[in-house]
């Protein structure tokens, strides 16, 4: 375990166990609070194992929570005010659930102010609270923070309030908050995998129909996530300009069949026969989503059985394919691709997230783990200059209460 994701910025202590999580979080709450917590809230990030960009295409991915996760202490106010902290980053967001705007100076208060809109829309009736959050999923980093603190609120308003949400509808009312409240234009990938994660297998999320299946990992596996640190710039516009130019192959390919509704309704033969209809770009976002939706697909059939070839080759493909047909990458990702691929033990390595920097993911063969990050970090510090963040992670429950 590294313990660095553990630490907390409460007087400078490093948490070690669920336990002394808890008493470090109720020592600051009652110290912002001047009383102690009586509800207690979980969400998991995520990392996809394939299937970049696939979610808003209406394609597949292959995801998994980690055990890396977002706490939320709360207590029930009198009144409908909402008062919300972090021990993370510093500031202090309070707001009325009768007229909820944005917060532009604690502006990532909105997660939870968006969630608080979209199901009080919804015919939910809210209670207002205090509350404390603590996170160890890196922020900014391809790893769902924003979908961990959208679903950890949406468990925290069910125990407050009195009501239960089905876990689907948890996640689309997130994307709803992120895409209308936020106003960032995610689908339903990092909220889905939140919410109805499974510990100890990764999910094969069906994006259109909003189901899922178990995929188990062979056990010889080990999954490793390999932060880059690197500053992402232009994202979030990078990221709405990939979701148009997909939106615009699709009107393209409707002109030649009208049934197809979705860049997953076209399979790799019909896109070739109609590719030159499309401008360069476009062609070369569409051909990109639609290999990509197949190496889900594939991945689901050989990550149970340890073909370390099948593996290899889907991820490599992956990753070239978001490098040259997406131009989702960044130097600080082919630095890290570098270190991780000449990593012992290592079996396969691509992208993880929407790309332009953040964390990559790696298979690593069991007992390797240690060797590899150790490789990771001194070769990817010495090319960039930057030290990275490495760890492995396991498949971890969806959100849900804390269990002490």
């Amino acid at each position: 375990m590294h313990l660095e994701l553990y630490k907390l910025p409460y007087r400078g202590r490093i948490v070690i166990d669920i336990e002394d999580r808890k008493t470090t979080i109720t020592a600051a709450f009652q110290e912002a609070f001047d009383a102690e917590p009586l509800y207690w809230s979980r969400a998991p990030g995520r990392v996809d194992l394939m299937g970049s960009h696939t979610d808003y295409n209406m394609g597949y991915v292959m995801t998994m929570t980690i055990d890396r996760d977002t706490w939320i202490a709360a207590r029930p106010r009198t009144d409908r005010k909402v008062r919300i902290r972090s021990l993370n980053v510093g500031g202090e967001s309070v707001f009325s659930l009768d007229q909820i705007g944005h917060d532009t100076h604690v502006s990532w208060s909105n997660y939870v102010r968006g969630m608080a809109t979209v199901v009080q829309a919804a015919g939910h009736e809210l209670q207002g609270f205090d509350a404390l959050i603590h996170s160890n999923v890196p922020f900014g980093s391809g790893l769902s923070s924003s979908a961990a603190i959208e679903m950890a609120t949406a468990v925290t308003l069910q125990q407050i309030s009195g009501f239960e949400l089905d876990p689907v509808d948890m996640a689309l009312y997130g994307q709803k908050a992120e895409n209308e409240f936020v106003g960032v234009s995610t689908g339903i990938l990092d909220q889905y995998s939140s919410a109805m994660g499974k510990a100890g297998s990764a999910l094969e999320l069906d994006c259109r129909h909003l189901t899922s299946k178990n995929v188990r990992i062979a056990d010889g596996l080990r999954v490793v996530i390999c932060d880059t640190r690197a500053e992402r710039n232009l994202v979030g516009s990078e990221y709405d300009d990939r979701r148009a130019q997909c939106e615009e192959g699709v009107r393209i390919l409707q002109k030649v069949d009208p049934t197809i509704q979705a860049l997953r309704d076209v399979t790799a033969e019909q896109f070739s026969a109609l590719e030159s209809e499309m401008p360069p770009l476009v062609a070369r976002r569409c051909r990109f989503i639609i290999e990509e939706n197949q190496r889900v697909l594939d991945l689901a059939a050989v990550l149970p059985a340890y073909n370390a070839h099948a593996l290899n080759d889907l991820f490599t493909t992956s990753y070239e394919g978001a490098r040259d047909l997406f131009e989702i990458g960044a130097p600080a990702m082919e630095s890290m691709m570098r270190a991780m691929t000449s990593g012992p033990g290592v079996v396969a390595a691509r992208q993880t997230g929407a790309g332009f920097g953040g964390c990559m993911v790696a298979l690593v063969k069991k007992g390797y783990v240690p060797q590899f990050c150790d490789h990771v970090q001194q070769a990817y510090s010495l090319e960039t200059g930057i030290e990275p963040r490495t760890f492995a992670v396991v498949a971890a429950p969806g959100a849900g209460v804390v269990k002490f």
